[in-house]
């Protein structure tokens, strides 16, 4: 009995310890380029990517075709997603950047509305999305990073989140194209 209190508490300990450890936005603040979103995403971009399953194996890959455009403080982005399996489907997101720093977005399958905040080269975004799987719908937490290489080009890490545990991960490498 003894034993298995022990390793209770060391698992919490490691939990309460990782958790502690999880990047802040201001930790970026010194990052260069700065990341700004309605100069970055503005115009026609291309992207490719990959969905990971919880154990870190590669259950799909895709391409995006993205159209952006700003107008002030309002920007809409279209998607264009194409999968491995054939699948296709579209996302248009309606930003507003509420102050220097801070961005929201609303999209079709966002519940509710995302919030961003960006320091240096790195953007915080984090929102609810319905997601399907074998025709049935499910809601998960994205805890999206997006990281500016320079210019042009851009990385975004994003932990799928479900009842607070980490079950996929989604790896995207954005590129503007040339005008």
């Amino acid at each position: 009995m003894k034993n298995t209190s022990m390793k209770i508490t060391m698992l919490f300990l490691f939990i309460c310890l990782t958790a502690c450890s999880s990047p802040q936005i201001t930790d970026y603040k010194e990052t260069t380029p700065d990341l700004v979103l309605e100069e970055f995403f503005n115009g026609n971009l291309s992207a490719y990517g990959m969905v990971l399953d919880r154990n870190g194996k590669l259950a799909r890959r895709f391409s995006v075709v993205l159209e952006a455009q700003w107008n002030g403080n309002k920007g809409t982005i279209n998607e264009w997603f194409d999968f491995d399996d054939g699948e296709k489907s579209t996302r248009v997101w309606q930003l507003t950047k509420e102050d220097e720093n801070t961005y929201s977005g609303t999209a079709g399958d966002v519940v509710g509305t995302a919030k961003g905040q960006t320091s240096g080269s790195a953007l915080y975004w984090k929102y609810d999305l319905l997601i399907k799987i074998d025709g049935t719908e499910y809601q998960v937490t994205l805890d999206d990073w997006m990281y500016l290489i320079d210019d042009n080009r851009l990385f975004n890490k994003t932990n799928i989140i479900k009842y607070g545990l980490k079950v996929g991960e989604i790896i995207i490498y954005i590129e503007k194209e040339a005008t």
